[in-house]
């Protein structure tokens, strides 16, 4: 990114729909891999697999490189503040931002990724001034399309990103919730 964009706060604590979403530390990085080494982490995110100790430390390192670029921002999912139970991400775009998630598998089924979205959005339009934030799933990803939909995002008539991501093709949709939504 260029130099005009400025890296996020060195910190950040997020409190909204009864969580806090807060910034991953050392003391994090024994509970990562309960979190994200799963096989629905592995298929359906970029998230490393296997992910071990080794891969979370590269991530937290790689969080703070991020952040300090202004590019993306990863927050641990909290109840509390404490136990992390999974992970939502903002990325800036040129137009906006995008956010992504994961929750733990022993976490799901509690709307965290859903409440999570929608304080991470709020943040978005409130703090950053975005005017529009998008979620970039595969349709049949029935989850994360339930989440797109909970948090009020809808589907936007723009054309399918392709890819492929650890040895498997993919097609995103792009989902956009904007300010005035």
């Amino acid at each position: 990114m260029s130099s005009a964009v400025p890296p996020f706060p060195a910190r950040i604590e997020l409190r909204g729909e009864g969580l806090v979403l807060r910034d991953w530390t050392e003391a994090d990085v024994p509970a990562m891999p309960d979190l994200f080494d799963h096989p629905d982490i592995a298929y359906w995110t970029p998230i490393v697999s296997p992910f071990d100790h080794a891969a979370a430390v590269t991530r937290l390192e790689r969080d703070r490189r991020m952040r300090a670029d202004g590019t993306t921002v990863l927050l641990a999912i909290t109840v509390d503040g404490h136990a992390p139970l999974g992970e939502v991400m903002l990325r800036r775009l040129p137009d906006g931002g995008e956010i992504g998630y994961a929750v733990g598998p022993a976490h799901r089924g509690q709307g965290l990724a859903v409440r999570a979205v929608r304080v991470m959005a709020e943040y978005a339009f409130d703090e950053l001034g975005m005017e529009r934030v998008v979620l970039e799933l595969e349709a049949e990803n029935a989850a994360s399309v339930a989440v797109a939909t909970k948090a009020g995002f809808t589907l936007l008539d723009v054309p399918l990103i392709e890819g492929e991501e650890k040895g498997r093709p993919f097609v995103l949709q792009t989902w956009g919730l904007s300010r005035s939504s």
